[in-house]
């Protein structure tokens, strides 16, 4: 870097304002004109940050001050907005943290004056107005990609979310149900319908959305497979949209039990209409299943606390998938047979390796792994798995 001239500067300029102070003008990599934000009482203050500048300007790390005058809720509605391929639950689960967590507490703050105190006295508060950790993390985490973003255009020098864990969540553990218990809470069901709902659910390790978006053409009894190409996406709004699933390992074929073949093929046969686009299960008056509705017609915390299982979920978000001892798995993976433990009551008729029935051995070990290693759950237990 080339030394100023005497009575003469090569970048940017200092002068006296009527106050006394001193003020930094230079030309930003626009060609704009512009003065820095802080006037300084001694002109070495400000010939020492009029040095600085050049060096960001010339390395690369410059931030042009006007735009960082964005405020923070403006900025992050741009930001959902330009975000490709968004579904549309996301846009409204993204919407509704900057709504209930953001814009209530530093939506008007702009850009250049957050810093990283300001993020984590923001994420006291919002503990301290009762948000659970989980939401709390939520919304941390949301605002940590929006900064990063912001922080990439180069709007802000660097993402101030530097608050060590604030965007970890650790959710409680959800109850785990036995085979036996898959079955007797399908038996619960009210109609046959529902009954075969909660089988392949369970048993083919499908979501809520994924199983109500299943058509007649995405069962292949003869093959004993079902084939996940759509899910029912519910809006706050209540429409039901059809999207693909989260991501492209969500496309999948899956193995039914042989087990539970003939309750399926009859609930087809008998409830399904024969067009190949029919929805499989659909609602009271033949529209969209809604989960809603399915709680309450099975009257679904009756039925689970019977069979020693309170506070299960209907398929719910983000554990949404039960895993069982045989584990049903996509065509085309590894078959690693099943285990399971002497004493957990599960039968070889449910025991399911590949769509095949197999023998039990002895020990205990994880179905899908490689390794044959212990499993933490042990065989003969169904828990919600995240999607």
């Amino acid at each position: 870097m080339m030394a100023n001239k005497p009575g003469h500067r090569r970048f940017g300029n200092i002068r006296q304002l009527p106050s006394g102070r001193y003020q930094v003008r230079y030309r930003g990599l626009d060609g704009k004109l512009r003065s820095h934000a802080v006037t300084f009482a001694r002109k070495a203050d400000a010939d020492r940050t009029l040095t600085l500048i050049e060096a960001e300007l010339t390395q690369g790390t410059w931030t042009d001050p006007d735009r960082a005058k964005i405020k923070l809720a403006d900025y992050a509605e741009v930001w959902i907005a330009q975000r490709p391929g968004l579904r549309p639950r996301t846009i409204e689960i993204y919407r509704g943290l900057l709504r209930r967590h953001v814009v209530l507490y530093i939506g008007n703050v702009p850009l250049s004056t957050i810093d990283t105190p300001m993020i984590r006295d923001w994420r006291t508060r919002l503990l301290h107005q009762g948000v659970s950790a989980s939401e709390a993390a939520k919304a941390y985490r949301f605002l940590r990609a929006v900064l990063m973003t912001a922080a990439d255009d180069r709007i802000i020098p660097r993402n101030p979310c530097r608050v060590r864990g604030a965007g970890e969540e650790k959710p409680e553990e959800r109850p785990a149900l036995t085979v036996r218990q898959v079955h007797e809470l399908a038996d619960r069901m009210p109609g046959e319908c529902k009954r075969v709902l909660v089988l392949l659910a369970a048993f083919a390790s499908l979501r809520w959305g994924e199983i109500t978006a299943l058509r007649r053409c995405d069962i292949d009894i003869n093959a004993g497979t079902v084939t996940v190409v759509r899910q029912h996406v519910q809006l706050d709004t209540g429409a039901v949209v059809v999207s693909s699933p989260k991501s492209r390992a969500g496309l999948r074929t899956v193995v039914i039990p042989p087990a539970i073949l003939p309750a399926i093929r009859g609930h087809i046969d008998g409830c399904v209409g024969k067009d190949s686009g029919s929805l499989i299960f659909t609602g009271s008056r033949g529209g969209v299943l809604r989960r809603s509705n399915f709680r309450r017609a099975v009257k679904w915390s009756e039925a689970v606390a019977a069979i020693g299982a309170p506070g299960l979920r209907v398929l719910s978000r983000p554990r949404a998938r039960f895993r069982c001892c045989h584990r049903p798995v996509s065509l085309g993976r590894s078959p690693n047979p099943p285990c399971r433990s002497p004493g957990n009551g599960l039968s070889t008729a449910v025991a399911v390796r590949r769509g095949s029935q197999v023998a039990m051995g002895s020990g205990s070990c994880s179905p899908g792994r490689r390794s044959g290693r212990p499993s933490r759950l042990g065989s003969g237990s169904t828990r919600p798995r995240p999607p």
